[in-house]
C-alpha cells in the first residue's frame, strides 16, 4: 500500500530531477584533477544513447530497467566502489531499486566479502577461482566457484552491508537465480525456508541456472544442496525483484588479471542470464604491475574479452576504468612508483577506440603518476599504495557518478527536458 501511495506522487519527480544538479559534493583535494573527470569516447559513442534512454524511462516514467555490472579485481571484490555507485543511483528517485543483482558468498571461499552485502556459510565447500592456473571446476562471470557434496553445506546472503549507514537504501528481493551445475550425480540447489522447509527451483539453460520464486519479499536467503550423490558447484547468485528500476552489480577476484577471465568458460552463459545494459571493465592493475609490461599483449587480451562480451550481448555498452596509480615495493629500495601507469592509461584509450567503448580516466583524475602517495597521506589509500580505504573508494564512486550524470545531463539538454 505504501509503495502504491508513493508511486502516486511520483508525477512530480521529473521536475525535481530536472531542477537539481544530479551530482555529489566532492571534497576539495589539491591533487584531484577535476577538469578530466568525464566520460570520454575515443570512438563511437552511440552505444550510450541506449543507456541514457533507459535511465530516462526509469527516472521519468518509472518503467523499464537499467542493469550495470562492473568486472574487476580486488578493488571490485572489496565492493565499496560498487556500493557507493549503487546507492548514488538509487538516490536519484525513490523506489528505483530494480534488483540487487549478482553476488557471490566469498566468506565460504575464505576470502574477504564485498562491503555491500553480508554472507555466511556452513559445511565444507571446495573453492575455485580464476586466478588459479588450472581451476578445479568451470567458472562463470564471478570468476569464483564453490563445490559441495555435503548435505550440511549452505550459504546465506543478506543484501545489507556490514557498515551500512542509516541513509543507505534497503534492498529487497523475491527471486533468486542460482548459477552453477551438478556433476556426477543428482545433487541440486534448494532454498531453505525457516529451519526445515525447502523450496525447489526451476532449472533452465541446460541445468546451469535454477530460478527460485520466494514466498515474500526479503533481504536474505539461504541456499543449500539436496541429493543422494554427486557434487553441486555454485558459481553465483542473482537477487531480483519484480519492480522496474536500476541494478548495479560488481564481480571481482583478488589478484585477477585479463588471463584470469579468459579461464572463465561460462562467462558468456552468465552474461546472457544477467543481461547487463552496461559492462564496466576495471581490470588491469595486476596486468600492469609486471616489470616488463607488454601493452600490445594487454590490448589484444582486452579486445578478446570484449569480443566475448559482444558475442553474448551485442547491444550492451562498454566502459573502461583506467588503472589507478600504484607503487611497487623492494626490500632495499622501499616503495617506488610503478611507471607502467601511463602506458597502461594510453592503452585503455586505444582499446576503447577500437571497441567502441568509453573511458573514465581514473589514473588522470587521481593526479597521475605518483599520486597514490598523496591519496595515502589524505587517508584515502592504504599503506600498500595499491588499494584504497573505504573513504577512497567512496570518493571514487562519487567521482564516477558525477561523470556519468554529467553526460546524462548533456543528453537531457539535447532532448529538451
Amino acid at each position: 500500500m505504501r509503495r502504491f501511495l508513493t508511486y502516486s506522487l511520483l508525477f512530480l519527480l521529473p521536475l525535481a530531477i530536472h531542477g537539481q544538479e544530479m551530482r555529489k559534493d566532492i571534497p576539495e583535494y589539491p591533487f584531484l584533477q577535476s577538469s578530466v573527470n568525464e566520460l570520454r569516447f575515443p570512438g563511437d559513442s552511440s552505444g550510450f544513447e541506449r543507456i541514457y534512454r533507459k535511465m530516462d524511462s526509469v527516472l521519468f516514467q518509472s518503467c523499464g530497467d537499467l542493469k550495470i555490472i562492473i568486472i574487476g579485481d580486488s578493488h571490485t571484490q572489496g565492493g565499496t566502489f560498487v556500493k557507493e555507485l549503487r546507492n548514488n543511483l538509487m538516490s536519484l528517485r525513490p523506489l528505483s531499486d530494480g534488483g540487487f543483482g549478482l553476488v557471490f558468498p566469498f566468506s565460504a571461499a575464505k576470502t574477504n566479502n564485498p562491503s555491500g552485502y553480508v554472507t555466511r556459510y556452513t559445511g565444507n565447500w571446495k573453492v575455485g577461482r580464476n586466478t588459479m592456473k588450472d581451476p578445479p571446476h568451470r567458472l562463470g562471470l564471478t570468476g569464483m566457484s564453490l563445490t559441495a557434496s555435503d548435505g550440511n553445506a549452505s550459504v546465506t546472503i543478506r543484501s545489507r552491508g556490514r557498515k551500512a549507514r542509516e541513509t543507505d537504501p534497503h534492498y529487497y528481493f523475491d527471486s533468486v537465480k542460482v548459477l552453477g551445475y551438478s556433476d556426477g550425480g543428482n545433487r541440486t540447489p534448494v532454498v531453505v525456508i525457516g529451519d526445515v522447509d525447502t523450496l525447489s527451483g526451476e532449472p533452465s539453460r541446460g541445468d546451469s541456472c535454477w530460478t527460485f520464486t520466494l514466498p515474500a519479499m526479503t533481504d536474505s536467503v539461504k541456499v543449500a544442496t539436496r541429493g543422494e550423490s554427486g557434487d553441486f558447484t555454485l558459481t553465483g547468485l542473482y537477487l531480483d525483484n519484480p519492480f522496474h528500476g536500476i541494478t548495479v552489480s560488481g564481480t571481482g577476484v583478488n589478484g585477477a588479471s585479463l588471463p584470469s577471465y579468459a579461464r572463465c568458460r561460462d562467462l558468456e552463459r552468465d552474461l546472457e542470464e544477467v543481461s547487463p545494459d552496461l559492462v564496466i571493465f576495471a581490470i588491469g592493475v595486476n596486468d600492469a604491475v609486471a616489470y616488463s609490461f607488454d601493452t600490445a599483449l594487454f590490448e589484444s587480451r582486452y579486445k578478446a574479452l570484449v569480443e566475448r562480451v559482444r558475442k553474448a550481448l551485442p547491444d550492451c555498452a562498454i566502459l573502461f576504468i583506467t588503472n589507478n596509480d600504484t607503487f611497487r615495493y623492494a626490500r632495499k629500495r622501499g616503495y617506488y612508483v610503478n611507471t607502467n601507469g601511463e602506458p597502461a592509461r594510453d592503452a585503455f584509450f586505444r582499446i576503447a577506440r577500437d571497441t567502441g567503448g568509453a573511458v573514465w580516466d581514473f589514473f588522470g583524475i587521481m593526479g597521475g603518476l605518483g599520486s597514490m602517495r598523496r591519496w595515502e597521506k589524505a587517508g584515502l589509500a592504504r599503506r600498500d599504495k595499491i588499494h584504497f580505504t573505504d573513504e577512497g573508494y567512496e570518493l571514487q564512486g562519487d567521482l564516477f557518478f558525477n561523470a556519468l550524470m554529467d553526460k546524462y545531463s548533456e543528453y537531457l539538454g539535447r532532448e529538451g527536458r
